[in-house]
């Protein structure tokens, strides 16, 4: 295969933007871009899971960061909840049956504001028309008559006492323990001095006497003790009937209010049974609270405002459709929400009123957006929030309830109902992982929105690119892009996507471009922002990250890396390989070496012998030996041993993208053709020969060029890439000019024998008729080479011997001819 075969034509190493097909002068006739571009895979999987209203179809979208994920995720979703009914507000309020469980009430969207202020001031027209309702003069009067009654009655009883308690010849007194019956003689009280001197018998039948007494007075006292029982029913029931007419009309108001809803009655009823059983709270003098002589403790009138308060958790009054909430901090609490604690004096108490809801409450009827690593990265975050997925229900606790860590009395609010969809926003890596290791999350996260990371470099794409710039330039007040200007964005688009035909749909790289470009235009005066323009913000931003590539090429030209670009040298070889720092990445020119003897011991990679290469590269050595022996060891055992090695290479070693040139070096090792060192190689091989495609292969080209240019370019210099490959070149404007001027070369290849062609200049040779390679090929020297080792072991006397001692001394193959 000729030189000029395989040698790339200028045009063939970038895909120039041809601004003449853009309709407009500038981007401000452009109009902003609507929706999303090159993620149509992406776009319809978000609207077919937007549609659909069924259990576990929440979302994931997954892709590479800086695709959009997050502004479409928002723009997408709140144009459809803005199409949705806006769901009901939900509030937390007292249960007057179960106060350690307080109820949940949910009503129209704006109404729980409304019921809020509407208990307010039910509770303040309590406040003022029950004190006056029991000052009125008909309340007075009626509960004169029942005590007049009651006093009527106790003196009527107490004058029974007293009458039984003379005929007997006693004096009845009352004490604090109830009745003392003092004997008289001739109506005068006897004193206990008095009481002594009398004889037994008369004391005795006084005894007798006052006994009789104390039953008869035990009786009237139990007398007593009923009428004033039923004096307290009677003024409790006018106190009731009284506030009962004070209260009712004003509850009945609100009933009539709210009789479409059942827990809203229910808890109206209850509220008005709780006041009529309170009154007092509600007669209380207002300095109560200066009163108390425990200030960390609730006075009455506080709980009683405490308790009839309504604890609006959602609050919709505001919201336009479904809403749509994004949590940037998915703790447990921020999730489901808290019962917060209030510390008085060293006493921790709460009540319903500190009741606190979460993104779930607020989310409750609409959207969730939550970034998938910051769920799982908070404790017991990802598992409440499957929870609550699956029971459809949001229920407050605490983790410390959870796991038995605090034991102290808390509220346990009712749970609320809910229907959300959660979007998650995540890499691939935990989509994959979360889909195999997590049973739970396929069953509750069934749509993949998948953003692609390149996109077809069509027409409409770029038209596309031109309203993105657009967009950029109108919202955050940038100068507009002439059509020289945004080609040369769609240029490093494709330069971004390693791919002529592609453009990048990692939008960020391009906005942080876009930002950087209007500030040299600003900074220049020009008008609009040009080609030019973008050209020097890619320049400047890749010199404030190269530093590391330039100190490498200082050390390539004072020496202390070897690499020769001049000459040929056999079993030598220029491999690149790829260096990414995160937020920048170049090639490393390495010399490859091999070495070939006699042995048995076959390739040995020194890399994966000390420990320093990965799977991918092992597996590409290998191949190599799989390689070698389909093509030339069809009628004889391989008898060989090579080592391969990459020089001064301290960090490890992975991939495969250099595989080819280990080949090349090996073959060169074994046939003894020097290999041209101007040449660099990247590609891997299979064992067929055949050339495959690598990944970088822009900065490799760009590598070995700078490589070259240190060392002045000769005009022999060049890089044999793998034909698949030639669409992924954009190379920056000095490569290309180099190719143009002859000086630089790019060569494509798609076998083993066209890059060993190449690099030695000898034809590769092709087997007969009779099954012999062409003599002085390339092939043929190699298979003539491996026969001689092979016909050398068979002539040993003792072969079995030889082995065993090479292998014992550890230097198997280290025979010399």
């Amino acid at each position: 295969m000729g030189l000029e075969s395989s040698r790339l034509d200028p045009e063939k190493l970038f895909k120039k933007c041809d601004k003449d097909l853009f309709e407009f002068e500038t981007t401000e006739n452009v109009p902003p871009l609507e929706g999303i571009i090159g993620q149509e895979r992406a776009v319809r999987a978000m609207d077919f899971g937007l549609k659909i209203n069924r259990h576990g179809y929440n979302i994931f979208m997954t892709g590479l960061t800086g695709t959009g994920k997050i502004s479409y995720a928002r723009s997408v979703i709140e144009e459809a909840a803005g199409k949705e009914a806006v769901p009901d507000d939900w509030c937390y309020l007292y249960n007057f049956k179960d106060p350690g469980a307080p109820l949940a009430l949910n009503l129209p969207a704006g109404s729980g504001s409304v019921f809020v202020r509407n208990i307010d001031r039910l509770l303040d027209d309590f406040k003022e028309v029950i004190p006056k309702t029991f000052k009125t003069e008909d309340y007075e009067r009626q509960k004169a008559v029942l005590f007049k009654d009651f006093q009527e009655k106790r003196s009527s009883l107490m004058e029974e006492l007293n009458k039984v308690a003379l005929e007997y010849g006693f004096v009845i007194k009352r004490s604090g323990t109830g009745f003392l019956s003092v004997p008289t003689k001739e109506g005068k009280e006897l004193s206990e001095e008095e009481y002594n001197q009398l004889d037994p018998k008369e004391r005795e039948e006084l005894e007798q006497k006052s006994t009789d007494v104390q039953i008869k007075a035990m009786d009237v006292l139990r007398r007593i003790q009923n009428e004033e029982k039923k004096l307290k029913d009677a003024v409790r029931e006018l106190e009731h009937k009284t506030g009962l007419h004070a209260v009712g009309p004003l509850i009945e108001g609100l009933k009539e209010e709210y009789k479409d809803f059942p827990l809203a009655l229910q808890y109206l009823e209850d509220l008005q049974e709780d006041v009529l059983e309170n009154l007092s709270d509600f007669k209380e003098d207002d300095d109560d609270e200066e009163k108390n002589p425990f200030p960390w403790f609730k006075s009455r009138g506080q709980e009683t405002a405490t308790k009839y308060k309504v604890n609006l958790v959602v609050d919709n009054k505001e919201t336009k459709g479904a809403p749509v909430i994004v949590e940037s901090n998915p703790t447990y609490y921020n999730l489901i929400g808290r019962v917060e604690y209030e510390n008085r004096m060293g006493m921790v108490t709460t009540d319903f009123t500190m009741i606190k809801g979460g993104a779930l409450h607020r989310a409750n009827g609409g959207y969730l957006i939550l970034q998938a690593k910051d769920i799982l990265l908070n404790f017991q975050s990802w598992e409440v929030l499957k929870r609550v997925l699956k029971t459809k229900e949001i229920r407050i606790e605490t983790i410390g309830e959870q796991y038995a860590l605090i034991t102290m009395a808390s509220l346990k609010p009712k749970a609320i109902p809910l229907s959300v969809k959660v979007v998650l926003i995540g890499n691939p890596m935990l989509y994959h992982l979360l889909y195999r290791l997590d049973d739970d999350f396929r069953k509750l996260f069934k749509i993949k929105v998948d953003f692609d990371v390149e996109m077809t470099r069509s027409l409409d794409n770029m038209s596309r690119m031109a309203n993105f710039v657009s967009t950029n330039c109108h919202e955050e007040g940038l100068k507009h892009f002439d059509r020289s200007g945004v080609g040369r964005i769609v240029e490093h688009s494709s330069r971004l996507a390693e791919h002529q035909d592609k453009m990048t749909t990692c939008f960020n790289d391009i906005v942080e471009v876009i930002y950087e470009a209007d500030t040299w235009a600003e900074q220049e005066g020009a008008p609009y922002v040009a080609a030019s323009h973008v050209e020097k913000a890619i320049a400047e931003k890749t010199f404030r990250s190269d530093k590391y590539e330039k100190k490498l090429l200082e050390l390539v030209a004072e020496g202390h890396i070897l690499l020769e670009l001049e000459g040929a040298k056999e079993g030598q070889i220029n491999g690149l390989s790829i260096i990414d720092l995160g937020d920048y990445a170049f090639a490393r020119p390495s010399r490859i070496t091999s070495a070939v003897y006699l042995g048995r011991r076959g390739i040995v990679n020194i890399e994966r012998e000390s420990k320093m290469s990965g799977r991918i590269h092992d597996k590409g050595v290998l191949i190599i030996s799989g390689y070698l022996g389909q093509k030339y060891a069809q009628d004889f055992p391989l008898t060989v041993s090579a080592s391969l090695c990459f020089e001064q290479a301290y960090n490890g070693i992975e991939g495969d993208s250099a595989s080819s040139a280990e080949l090349y070096a090996l073959l060169s090792s074994i046939s003894g053709l020097p290999l041209k060192q101007g040449l660099a190689v990247t590609g891997s091989v299979n064992q067929k020969g055949e050339i495959q495609p690598v990944g970088g292969i822009t900065r490799k080209i760009e590598g070995f060029f700078a490589a070259c240019k240190l060392a002045g370019l000769s005009g022999q210099q060049g890089v044999l890439i793998p034909h698949q490959n030639i669409t992924n070149l954009m190379l920056n404007k000095e490569v290309v000019e180099a190719v143009k001027e002859g000086v630089f070369h790019i060569y494509a290849v798609k076998t083993v024998d066209e890059g060993m062609e190449l690099l030695t200049s000898v034809s590769a040779g092709e087997k007969n008729k009779d099954g012999f390679y062409p003599s002085g090929t390339v092939n043929y020297l190699v298979e003539k080479k491996l026969r001689e080792y092979n016909d050398f072991f068979n002539r040993q006397p003792d072969k079995q011997d030889f082995e065993e001692e090479t292998k014992n001394n550890g230097r198997e193959g280290e025979i010399l001819q």
